[in-house]
């Protein structure tokens, strides 16, 4: 048995537990919690399975992680990413209801690894060493939560992160409607994104967050690879080809006449993927599979918040981002 699937012992568990206890703890939504660790804000139903992520999980260099904040894109990119790594398998078309994603969630296809370590004993990983095809896992950790194993594998990172104006919108609207769902009334917007700017929210400091991938995407750029909402929304098929480049298994010139790069767009696209019948019904996580997908736009923003709310966010993205050379161009809605 490799060494990495052994189960915990005892005072590993122990030790585990004591630290979660000692850590601070702030009430969040739906009668859960955010627990403080490593100057982060962690879901505290998931505080377990960060924790051994980040003492315990073997990092390999078929690793293929997708990494963001909550509500920045993630969902999409799974089925991006997703489907390009597969294409041989399962043919990319709207028509192909034989796809997987026909008839599972982007999130069951690529799963959370805090998620599924949160589901194992304290400091107990898998074995996964019998794997030798890339293997994608996604992470709503910081950059630098990721194991050294990780680090020093030859596995390779894509962040997606969106605007902050944008992101706290979305990220409103899914926890009011997971509010309304779970019977625990309303949450002003206005609430919600004074804690966002204070950094409490999932994952958060938002800002922090960011910057963790995007310092190591301009120090190890072929193993970290920043991708912008804003940016993969205006081109998508330009930037899905720099994900599969990156990933190691490139789109050849037969693949690009063919018409597979459109297929997967389409395929991916939001107006397709919230029409299935698998993202109408059934739940993840807790949530509703329906509640993944609502607008997806850029911009959005501009119908929410109010003037104020725009100049302190931009005023704390010219403080945070601009020293270190990172900027977003903020658009309207029509």
């Amino acid at each position: 048995m490799a060494e990495n699937s052994q189960p915990p012992n005892n005072d590993n568990q122990q030790e585990i537990e004591e630290l979660i206890s000692s850590l601070p703890k702030e009430k969040w939504w739906r009668g859960s919690g955010l627990t403080l660790y490593q100057n982060f804000w962690v879901p505290s139903d998931f505080i377990r399975g960060v924790i051994t992520l980040r003492r315990h999980f073997i990092g390999r260099d078929s690793n293929i992680l997708l990494a963001s904040k909550p509500k920045t894109g993630t969902t999409w990119l799974k089925a991006l990413a997703f489907s390009v790594l597969h294409r041989a398998q399962f043919r990319p078309s709207v028509a192909n209801a034989n796809h997987p994603l026909c008839s599972s969630n982007p999130h069951d296809l690529v799963p959370f690894l805090e998620i599924m370590l949160n589901g194992q004993p304290a400091g107990h990983v898998p074995d996964m060493s019998g794997f030798t095809d890339l293997q994608l896992f996604a992470t709503h950790v910081p950059y630098h939560f990721l194991p050294e194993s990780i680090h020093q594998s030859q596995s390779r990172v894509i962040y997606i992160c969106r605007n902050p104006l944008d992101t706290a919108l979305s990220s409103w609207h899914f926890w009011a409607q997971a509010n309304l769902e779970g019977g625990a009334g309303d949450w002003s917007m206005e609430e919600f994104f004074e804690n966002f700017c204070k950094g409490l929210d999932f994952y958060g400091p938002f800002w922090d967050h960011l910057l963790s991938y995007w310092k190591a995407s301009c120090e190890r750029p072929e193993r970290v690879l920043f991708l912008k909402y804003e940016d993969l929304k205006e081109d998508t098929a330009r930037n899905l080809k720099r994900i599969a480049e990156f990933m190691g298994v490139p789109f050849s010139k037969e693949e690009e006449l063919d018409g597979v790069v459109d297929q997967i767009v389409e395929m991916c696209s939001l107006s397709n993927l919230k029409e299935l019948d698998v993202n109408k019904t059934g739940d993840i996580f807790g949530y509703e599979n329906k509640t993944f997908f609502r607008k997806g736009e850029v911009g959005d923003w501009a119908n929410y918040l109010s003037p104020s709310m725009v100049e302190r966010l931009e005023n704390i993205m010219k403080e945070k981002f601009s020293p270190f050379g990172l900027y977003f161009t903020l658009k309207k809605t029509s």
